[in-house]
Parts: structure tokens; C-alpha cells; sequence
């Protein structure tokens, strides 16, 4: 497939500011269970808030130059009852509006007391709407990663290692960059941020191995000579017929050539997964107040390697209708 940068950078911008939120909720509760002690305020989820929400926003924004007519986009809604699609645009401004609520509620310190246990947990209204996103969150992780998934003439796609996969990079991502933005804002906070992003960072990459021995071993549901209905043993095409290229041959083949795919792979490895799990661990291992740059980094590094990922799983996925043009393909 022809990999949109567009969507490169949709996915990997909300799947970050997805797993900065969960990042930042995860935190709150553990406070508020005794695992973690209580924040010096409330800078690091109000600053947490703004970056997540305008990670989202940077996706959204991307999203609409993949658009042949942007200002139809409303439209892409209506299908919800069949379309993943359609679930994900429902989805995605009801989780930036809960981000942007929670954010709010923060900066302004109004979070009133809606339950207290018998051990003396206090609910406040910040916690509940931070659960409300977190649901959110997730359910936007599996619209997001069900669009390719869902799509049995893609095989490559077509397993549930890849909403599982998106849910785990974007974590990764979110947690890595939660962890660089509490050694700036909240030291005392890097050690759990930065011990979760080397945990979901780890498992991604076990979710993403998988998935490339998995589709290294997948063979083609059909032939060139199913492709054109002709059972000969030899077939060899001439001519993709055509005089120049065509939408078929733009948007269903990436055009790279092996060597480069081949390339890629190792790379996005390296950066997505090896290189952010030798500088979080460096970081957590520094002295809190000079662990921001190796945070940082590893944020950055790890961000650069999902893009190659993104390009990655989209190039990687065979559409049978190359078999037909495989003077291009």
C-alpha cells in the first residue's frame, strides 16, 4: 500500500497524546490509592493536558490533508453503525474534549469530592472524568487500529495484534514523554513514568516482532493467474497497460524499492524500541533533576522510529490488486 504520510502522522501524533493522558490518570489514581505520594500541585497534569490535547489536535489537522473534499469531513460520521471510521471521528473530539476538561479542572482547582470509601479514598471529579477519558482513550485505540485490521483482503493487517500494537506504541510513546515532562515539571515522578514507558516500550516491541515473523510468513491468497482468470502455468505481463501511472498504481504500491524495505525494518526497530529503552533506563537511573535531556531524547528517538514503523506497516501490506499490475508492483 501507499503509505499517506497524512495518516503517518495521524496515528502517531493521537496515539502519543493517548498515552500521555493514560500516563497522566495513571499517576492521579496512584496517588490517590497510597502507591504513589501525593504531587506538589497540579503543573505536570495541567501542562500534561495542554501537550496531549495538542497532540491531538497536530493528528486531526494532519488527518484532513488525506481528504479529497475537507469540507465533507463531518459526513465521515454517519456510517458509525458499520465504519470504523466513522466510530473513530465520533470518538476522537469526544476524548479532546474530555482531555480539555480534565486539563481545565486541574488549572483551576475546582475538584470537589463526589465519593470517599470506607478507607478514606477520595473520588473527586477530576479522577472520574480522567476514568471517563481513559475509556475513551482506549476505545480510540481500538476504532484507530480495527480500520486496518477489520480489512480481510489485507492480510497483513488483518490480525488483532494490530489494534493491540497501536495501543501499545502509542502507550509507549505517551508514557516516554510523560516521564521527560515530569524531570522538567516534577522529578519525584520520573522513576513510575519512566518504569511504565520501559514496560509498554518493551511489549510493543514484542507486539511488533510478532507481527513482522507473522506476516513473513503469510502467503498470497491468490495468483497471478487468479488475478486475470487465466490457469496457464507461465504467465508473464508485458505491459501494465496503461501510457503512465494511474490511481491504482499511486495508491496501492508505496513505490519503494526492496532494498529499501529492507532497510527500513531494521531501523524503525532500533529507533522505536532499542535505542528509547537504553536512554529511559539511563534516565531513571540519573539523579531526577538530570534526567530531562536522556528523557527527552529517548522521547524524540522513539517518535522518529514510529514514524518509520507507520510508513512501515502501511508499505508492508500486499494489495491483491498488484498482482494485476505487477509491472509496477
Amino acid at each position: 500500500m501507499h503509505p499517506a504520510w497524512s495518516v503517518v502522522f495521524l496515528t502517531t501524533l493521537i496515539g502519543a497524546g493517548q498515552g500521555l493522558f493514560l500516563a497522566l490518570v495513571a499517576l492521579q489514581f496512584y496517588a490517590v490509592v497510597g502507591l504513589q505520594p501525593p504531587g506538589q500541585g497540579d503543573a505536570l497534569f495541567v501542562a500534561g493536558s495542554a501537550i496531549a490535547l495538542a497532540l491531538l489536535v497536530g493528528g486531526l489537522v494532519a488527518s484532513f490533508f488525506h481528504l479529497g473534499r475537507p469540507e465533507r469531513a463531518w459526513r465521515s460520521a454517519a456510517m458509525w453503525r458499520t465504519s470504523w471510521l466513522s466510530r473513530e471521528v465520533i470518538v476522537l473530539p469526544a476524548f479532546m474534549g474530555t482531555v480539555a476538561l480534565y486539563g481545565l479542572l486541574h488549572a483551576t482547582g475546582w475538584r470537589p469530592v463526589l465519593l470517599t470509601s470506607g478507607g478514606g479514598l477520595a473520588i473527586d471529579l477530576g479522577l472520574v472524568v480522567g476514568v471517563v477519558g481513559t475509556m475513551l482513550a482506549f476505545a480510540l485505540f481500538v476504532c484507530t487500529g480495527m480500520i486496518y485490521a477489520c480489512l480481510r483482503f489485507l492480510a497483513e493487517w488483518n490480525t488483532p495484534l494490530t489494534p493491540v500494537n497501536y495501543t501499545l506504541l502509542g502507550g509507549a510513546s505517551g508514557f516516554s514523554l510523560a516521564a521527560a515532562l515530569a524531570a522538567a515539571v516534577e522529578p519525584q515522578r520520573v522513576g513510575f513514568l519512566a518504569g511504565w514507558a520501559i514496560v509498554l516500550t518493551a511489549l510493543g516491541a514484542v507486539g511488533r516482532v510478532t507481527s513482522l515473523m507473522r506476516n513473513a510468513r503469510l502467503k498470497p491468497r491468490s495468483t497471478v493467474q487468479t488475478a486475470i482468470g487465466v490457469k496457464h502455468p507461465q504467465i508473464v505481463q508485458r505491459s501494465m497497460g496503461f501510457m503512465g501511472g494511474s490511481f491504482n498504481t499511486r495508491e496501492f504500491f508505496h513505490g519503494a524499492t526492496a532494498g529499501w524495505l529492507r532497510a527500513v525494518k531494521p531501523a524503525f526497530i532500533v529507533l522505536a524500541f532499542v535505542l528509547p529503552l537504553i536512554l529511559l533506563a539511563a534516565g531513571r537511573a540519573q539523579r531526577a533533576d538530570d534526567s530531562a535531556l536522556l528523557l527527552t531524547l529517548a522521547f524524540a528517538v522513539q517518535y522518529v522510529g514510529l514514524l518509520a514503523e507507520r510508513w512501515f506497516f502501511f508499505a508492508q501490506a500486499r494489495h491483491p490488486q498488484n498482482l494485476y499490475y505487477q509491472a509496477v508492483a
